[in-house]
């Protein structure tokens, strides 16, 4: 004979199942979603020497880039528009007369690549959510978070991926 117990041992009842499903598929919608590139720098730059950015965060992104990347002119990027960089994930600005900024291109809300520049708003194609072209906010959802910045140098008529 043994001295185990004969009573069953009861089973997480199905609404605890059921919560503990639903939370471990909420992480993991919300790390889909999230940007890994959190950025709080603030770019108050403007004339020739404007650069976007700031101080960095230590990542990888520029440190592959010591000379820079010369992305375009400042003449390609039009005065409350921009133009977005596939290849380098980028998306360049340019607010106001001679403010140049840079975005990551990647959306905060699900990833796709920013498309339109207009009106100094940068809109993403997959759920139309808007970004602030001067400091990458969100002005329009679904996306919470805002554009990543990105660091850019103005040399001359050059616009370089810092």
């Amino acid at each position: 004979m043994t001295s185990e117990s004969l009573h069953p041992v009861p089973a997480p009842a199905r609404r605890t199942v059921v919560a503990a499903v639903g939370t471990a598929g909420l992480a993991v919608a919300l790390t889909a979603c999230g940007s890994d590139n959190k950025s709080s720098d603030s770019n108050s730059g403007s004339g020739a020497s404007a650069s976007s950015g700031g101080t960095g965060e230590g990542d990888n992104a520029a440190a592959g880039n010591a000379g820079g990347t010369v992305l375009a002119k400042t003449t390609d990027i039009p005065e409350g528009g921009g133009k977005v960089f596939e290849s380098q994930g980028v998306v360049v600005t340019q607010p106001t007369a001679g403010t140049y900024k840079a975005f990551s291109s990647k959306c905060t809300h699900q990833g796709c690549a920013v498309k339109g520049i207009a009106d100094n708003v940068i809109t993403c194609p997959c759920h139309n959510s808007q970004f602030s072209a001067a400091d990458g906010s969100v002005k329009k959802g679904p996306a919470t978070q805002p554009l990543a910045a990105a660091k850019i140098t103005v040399d001359g008529d050059s616009i370089k991926l810092a």
